[in-house]
């Protein structure tokens, strides 16, 4: 009786090893009628009972849906690359297993066709700003080109603009792990016969040179991408309100980049949120030093601290910047900003007062002290006027500031020139 159970069991699994053939070779048909939907269905038959079929078929099976998979990832379902990976992944397990190759050349291939096809769809979801889509391609045909870091870089970025900050994080965490630099040479030369100037490598550009064909050899040099990437960790952090994580980042950054003064300008504002303030007063005057003289960084100065509400501070630096810089635009409009926010300020105290003869008196002097900011605001923009006559940014704040003074006159001046 034994005997016989034994018997029945070994008919049973060999029926099943029939069904899965017949299976195989139906999804197999199927796909060369071009039909990789039906493949898919047939192949979904012998899914349940694959993993207990010999390693020569199974690794038939999982070569035909990783290729049903890609035929219908190049036919635009993107969702399709992953499970196309994941089944050639098993097709070079099942085979290393087992000592065999008879599929894996085919896996690799299609593998490294899929890289190719995942970095062009990358590029196309970029240009239609499907960040979240291209941020994931990018990732996978990094994962299934692992020498190509780049990938992983522009992942990063696309997640970035996309918005997706801790899908960004994994990624610039990775190329951190990784000592990712990102810095290249390239060689150029310019064409003789067309003018124009030619990328090519070391080698070629040499023998062209020789050749007489091209000429002004040159080597450009692009740089590290090691500050970029502990400083984009840092900003993640400090954007997901990891602040202690935040501040190991800017020690990091600090270090790979010790002269970005943009970096202690971020630490700094960190500080800020933090509620330690003469951490941040440290760190600004810090940053003050570093580049005494730099337009920029003194307007960035201004910047964080009009938006701390330190009005006082935000106006020397404009100040300043505009010492080294007279006609910097964007310093005129903050610094104009800085009186009328003030002036604005004096709006809800008055507001507050009552209808008493001290509070109308009170009232009286508050507004005339805020009519005289909002003039010194207008008198900051009238001064730019002198150097940018047509400036639209310019003309429409002093609009603005005329009319909350009620001045008619110079409101409609300004109006004529905006065209209005």
């Amino acid at each position: 009786m034994k005997t016989k159970v034994i018997l029945l069991l070994a008919i049973g699994i060999s029926a099943m090893g029939f069904a899965q053939k017949d299976e195989i070779k139906a999804a197999e048909k199927a796909m060369k009628s071009g039909d990789a939907a039906a493949a898919l269905a047939a192949l979904e038959s012998a899914s349940s009972s694959i993993g207990s079929a010999d390693e020569k078929l199974q690794a038939q099976y999982y070569v035909d849906l990783g290729n049903a998979n890609y035929d219908l990832a190049q036919k635009g379902d993107a969702s399709k690359f992953k499970n196309a990976v994941e089944a050639y992944r098993k097709v070079i397990a099942v085979e290393e297993a087992s000592g065999k190759t008879k599929y894996t050349p085919v896996a690799r291939e299609k593998m490294g066709q899929m890289t190719a096809d995942l970095i062009n769809a990358a590029v196309e979801d970029n240009n239609n700003k499907k960040y979240a889509e291209a941020a994931e391609k990018l990732y996978m045909g990094y994962k299934l080109s692992p020498m190509d870091t780049i990938y992983l870089y522009y992942a990063a970025s696309s997640a970035v603009n996309g918005q997706d900050y801790e899908k960004a994080l994994k990624y610039y965490n990775e190329l951190k792990d990784l000592n990712y630099d990102g810095s290249s040479v390239s060689y150029t030369a310019v064409n003789i016969e067309t003018g124009e100037t030619e990328t090519m490598d070391k080698t070629t550009r040499e023998l062209y040179v020789k050749a007489g064909t091209h000429k002004d050899p040159k080597e450009e040099v692009s740089p590290s991408k090691k500050p970029e990437i502990v400083k984009n960790i840092a900003l993640i952090n400090q954007q997901l309100g990891d602040n202690d994580k935040a501040l190991a980042a800017y020690t990091d950054a600090r270090t790979e980049n010790p002269d970005d003064v943009n970096l202690v300008l971020g630490e700094a504002n960190l500080y800020y949120t933090m509620g330690d303030k003469d951490k941040f007063k440290e760190l600004m005057a810090e940053a003050s030093s570093m580049a005494p003289d730099n337009p920029d960084l003194l307007y960035n100065i201004g910047v964080i601290n009009m938006e701390q509400g330190n009005l006082e501070e935000a106006r020397a630096a404009y100040i300043k910047a505009l010492e080294v810089d007279p006609g910097y635009i964007n310093a005129l409009l903050n610094l104009s900003t800085t009186y009328v926010n003030e002036g604005n300020g004096l709006i809800d105290e008055m507001n507050a007062l009552g209808s008493s003869r001290a509070d109308i008196a009170k009232y009286d002097e508050l507004k005339e002290k805020k009519d005289d900011l909002f003039r010194e605001g207008a008198k900051v923009l009238e001064e730019a006027l002198k150097s940018n006559p047509g400036n639209q940014s310019v003309l429409t704040q002093l609009k603005n500031i005329y009319g909350a003074l009620g001045d008619t006159e110079n409101f409609m001046r300004i109006k004529k020139l905006l065209g209005e």
